[in-house]
């Protein structure tokens, strides 16, 4: 199962796969094979490498709600987005003039240009990365198309909803 999840300023991917007592996960890059055991109404412990993390769940995760997540003493808001739901709103919101703008989902910096102005792209193909909280996330082009505008360059900072490019 693919999810979009977002905690406090960070968003990202993550790849899920659920296999009775052990949970695989790929979350930026990174695999992660967690085994969980349930330890009462919303509580979990997750073991990890030989590590053991007491974490609770407040609420039920649902598309789009957040829920309150605690691993130890730390607390989290965690909101989760089915990918397919967040694709579906993204391509109403972005291809309303047959424009597809890559739209950056948090402050950050960019750390790559993968295209040129003028470039044909496929759909799913990567445009820019952008380095936010440690983490780099590739923008992708939701469709395929030419590069027509092409709004940063390596070493820019951008903001949450700035343009970074735009594919027609």
């Amino acid at each position: 199962m693919k999810l979009h999840a977002a905690i406090a300023d960070y968003e990202t991917d993550i790849q899920i796969r659920d296999d009775g007592s052990r949970v695989f996960a790929e979350i930026d890059g990174r695999h992660y094979d967690f085994e969980i055991h349930e330890s009462g109404p919303g509580g979990y412990l997750l073991i990890h490498n030989g590590q053991v993390f007491n974490c609770r769940v407040e609420g039920r995760p649902q598309s789009g709600k957040t829920i309150e997540v605690s691993v130890g003493a730390t607390h989290y808001e965690v909101t989760l987005l089915d990918s397919r739901r967040l694709r579906g709103a993204a391509s109403m919101a972005s291809h309303g003039d047959d424009a597809a703008r890559i739209i950056a989902p948090m402050p950050g910096k960019v750390v790559r240009v993968l295209v040129e102005p003028g470039a044909q792209v496929e759909a799913g193909a990567g445009v820019v990365t952008v380095e936010a909280m440690k983490m780099q996330n590739e923008m992708k082009s939701p469709k395929a198309g030419s590069v027509v505008a092409l709004n940063v360059r390596v070493g820019a900072t951008v903001n949450a909803g700035d343009v970074l490019a735009v594919i027609e």
